[in-house]
């Protein structure tokens, strides 16, 4: 199996799983190793007090998209660490990108940075992920008999 083949294979195993970005109108649009693309159209529900984008919003796309970068090497992985600086207001109907490229990974330890832009290229937020493995395979195929 190649790494891209791989890289799918997980994602494919942590979609199905994944209830939340799917409740939210997520969509994976990108997958390779270390890297992911999804993207989620706001909705009324999705807004504040203010009318913007709430932050938790943005915080969920950003994490879905670090979630499945960290996760193409069919190891389970889990966050360790986020932080999340919002730099402008999203609007209601906004098509949001979450953008995750990883930055270092180094025995169980990884960074990953995701860029949440609207289609006309805006950055909305940006995000930082540390990953920590726990030393078992994520598809089924791979794991150890009881």
């Amino acid at each position: 199996m190649t790494p891209q083949d791989l890289a799918e294979a997980c994602a494919k195993e942590m979609w199905n799983a994944d209830s939340a970005s799917q409740r939210l109108g997520v969509q994976l649009k990108h997958i390779a190793p270390g890297h992911a693309t999804l993207e989620m159209v706001l909705s009324d529900k999705m807004t504040n007090g203010h009318g913007n984008a709430h932050g938790g919003y943005l915080f969920t796309l950003a994490d879905s998209a670090f979630a499945f970068a960290c996760n193409t090497y069919n190891e389970v992985t889990v966050a360790q660490h986020c932080s999340v600086t919002y730099i402008t207001p999203g609007a209601l109907g906004d098509r949001l990108t979450a953008t995750a490229r990883e930055v270092s990974r180094k025995g169980r330890s990884g960074i990953y940075d995701v860029t949440v832009t609207r289609e006309d290229g805006t950055v909305i937020a940006e995000f930082r992920g540390h990953s920590r493995t726990l030393n078992r395979p994520l598809l089924p195929e791979t794991r150890a008999e009881d």
